[in-house]
């Protein structure tokens, strides 16, 4: 767990330093859509199995180890109601919080969980997700939602 973690926050440094440097030249708004480049053809390989199961949960439970590995504590829970497939993302550690303040960001939102939901929906437009709760903002969880 320790050699996924490491890995984990060298690529969220990365992102970062990425995101700032595009920033600067840049400007925020093609900084971001740079950043997006790729992301949803990650998205579509990493999720496009899971998400053919039947459900968002058993998908998002399938998900479950996989967060694991990188140190993160992971609940899901079925929301689904009145037709609308739908599940909750419950995260009780933000592995990006430290590293985030290192690069000079005051939440690593933006750069890390905004991105990952925008590339979902690209990668998957009839996906619906949102973040509810933020670590970084002082709740105690982060909590996502996304339906179909």
């Amino acid at each position: 767990m320790q050699n996924a973690n490491t890995e984990l926050i060298e690529s969220a440094r990365k992102k970062f330093a990425r995101f700032r440097e595009l920033t600067e030249k840049h400007g925020e708004a093609v900084a971001w859509e740079m950043m997006l480049e790729g992301l949803p053809e990650m998205q579509k390989q990493r999720m496009g199995p899971l998400l053919a199961l039947p459900t968002l949960a058993e998908a998002f439970r399938q998900a479950i180890p996989q967060f694991r590995t990188i140190g993160m504590e992971m609940d899901v829970v079925d929301i689904s109601n009145r037709g609308i497939d739908a599940v909750l993302e419950i995260q009780r550690i933000c592995p990006w919080l430290e590293v985030c303040k290192e690069s000079g960001f005051e939440t690593p939102c933006h750069v890390i969980c905004e991105l990952d939901i925008a590339a979902t929906g690209r990668a998957f437009p009839e996906m619906k997700g949102e973040i509810l709760s933020r670590i970084a903002r002082g709740n105690p969880v982060c909590i996502f939602k996304y339906e179909r």
